[in-house]
């Protein structure tokens, strides 16, 4: 089998209501997606998306008359040019959806088969005020939903806080609260210094006598050594590595035992294949995987896969932080991805990722 084109397909996303990214210091940056559609002269066609994919077109023919099912070799590929270019993770997802056709199965089956099914948090994305944080949470949870991530922001620390206390008061202790604060890397211009590390060990305390299950980056990733003290001296568990650029930097973290909980992205960070290696090398360690997925519908599925192929967890990242960023929007141009009654996110078992395309809608939302 041969790939004989490969399409790229950008679209804006509907922003009506408007959402305000709690990571995102720009607000006149426009929302895209761009979906990845690849065909073979097999007739088996594979869909991606969860990152722009600027710049591809430089190097589609490096890919053009290969095999998309000798993955390892076409994940290489896409290494080299990482080096030089962007991380163009999206065309191996949906590469790993032509496998999963081929193979008839689906993709968390060839990476495991570990579970069909992960219970899902409800992850924040916009700065909310305490009570407006509160009443999500509440929502949230009467929706099945078993915890909710709540962003704070470094400029707005007891702001934050007050949130994370408010929602705690709201759903009680039979709800898992996580916290992200966003400092292992940085939005385009975004300059300003990261918190301090005695600031950081004072925040971590407020937040683990509000029994948070986790902290999300709390330092830069350079900074393993004050992770660890914060982890030691405060007892708390921290996370991270969503952008995390290579295997060799994720393998010194995990190496170093800097965290608890590995979260790379397989569409923004490493990649399908090596964020299975880094479950595999985490574990090894007695620690957690469960990916960040904060990308579209098809982002979703992907990590979706991975980390229900390979048992990650305790909870699967499902991004949710209704009116500004609700399943709608999020899966704007496929057959939306939702949690069932019991807070369950289900992994399709359709061939490959399980990804139903609106055609209608990518025709509609295209640039």
């Amino acid at each position: 089998m041969k790939i004989t084109d490969i399409k790229l397909t950008r679209m804006r996303l509907p922003l009506d209501p408007p959402f305000n990214a709690a990571w995102d210091p720009n607000p006149r940056r426009e929302f895209t997606a761009t979906l990845v559609t690849v065909e073979t002269d097999a007739g088996i066609t594979g869909y991606g998306s969860g990152d722009t994919m600027d710049g591809f077109e430089a190097y589609q023919h490096l890919f053009i008359g290969t095999d998309p099912m000798q993955i390892v070799n076409q994940v290489k590929r896409i290494e080299t040019i990482n080096f030089h270019g962007g991380r163009y993770w999206p065309l191996e997802v949906a590469l790993w959806d032509i496998i999963g056709k081929v193979a008839n199965l689906p993709v968390a089956t060839l990476f495991g088969g570990a579970s069909d099914r992960l219970a899902a948090y409800a992850s924040s994305g916009e700065l909310k005020a305490p009570a407006a944080r509160a009443d999500a949470a509440v929502a949230a949870k009467e929706l099945g939903f078993k915890a909710m991530k709540i962003r704070i922001a470094r400029h707005q620390l007891k702001e934050g806080i007050a949130a994370v206390r408010a929602a705690r008061e709201a759903v009680g202790e039979d709800f898992e609260l996580m916290v992200d604060m966003n400092q292992m890397w940085r939005m385009s211009g975004d300059i300003e210094p990261a918190l301090t590390l005695s600031k950081v060990h004072s925040v971590a305390k407020e937040l683990h006598e509000l029994k948070v299950l986790w902290i999300e980056e709390p330092l830069p990733q350079a900074d393993i050594e004050g992770m660890k003290r914060v982890r030691q001296e405060v007892g708390v568990q921290l996370s991270g590595g969503e952008m995390v650029r290579s295997m060799g930097e994720l393998a010194h973290l995990i190496e170093q035992d800097a965290l608890d909980i590995y979260q790379p992205d397989v569409v923004l960070a490493v990649g399908m294949l090596r964020a299975r290696q880094v479950a595999e090398a985490a574990a090894l360690k007695h620690r957690q995987f469960t990916p960040h997925s904060w990308t579209n519908g098809i982002g979703v599925l992907a990590n979706l896969h991975v980390v229900a192929g390979v048992g990650g967890g305790p909870y699967f990242e499902f991004p949710f932080d209704p009116p500004g960023w609700t399943v709608e929007r999020r899966d704007f141009f496929i057959k939306p991805v939702n949690v069932d009654k019991n807070g369950d996110v289900v992994v399709p078992n359709a061939p490959g990722l399980g990804i139903e395309l609106d055609h209608e809608a990518v025709k509609r939302y295209t640039i």
